[in-house]
């Protein structure tokens, strides 16, 4: 499955759009991570233990939105949008969508 940002595949020409796919993931951080990213915001630095999390739940949505585009029957999702938000308190959600493409 071939997923891109851009709004089609070089070489292969769109046959078919079959729809916008939607991946979302909302992962809960806890206490003592959040006490760690706090102290590190104070003296600088990168959290680590948020960036872990980030990339954990950006890998979940854009396989969900893959997943969600083979059931399609689709080639590939075009136009990839991944757009990260805080939920609440403690949670953080990433989605990511596109258009779910059959390619020629």
């Amino acid at each position: 499955m071939i997923v891109t940002t851009t709004h089609g595949v070089e070489g292969r020409p769109v046959s078919e759009y079959l729809g916008i796919v939607v991946g979302e993931s909302i992962i809960a951080t806890n206490i003592i991570r959040d006490i760690g990213a706090t102290l590190r915001d104070v003296v600088g630095g990168r959290s680590g233990a948020y960036e872990k999390k980030m990339i954990e739940a950006r890998e979940i949505a854009v396989r969900e939105m893959e997943e969600l585009a083979q059931e399609k029957g689709a080639d590939a999702v075009v136009g990839v949008d991944i757009d990260y938000e805080t939920v609440g308190n403690n949670m953080m959600m990433v989605s990511a969508s596109g258009t779910a493409v059959k390619l020629g």
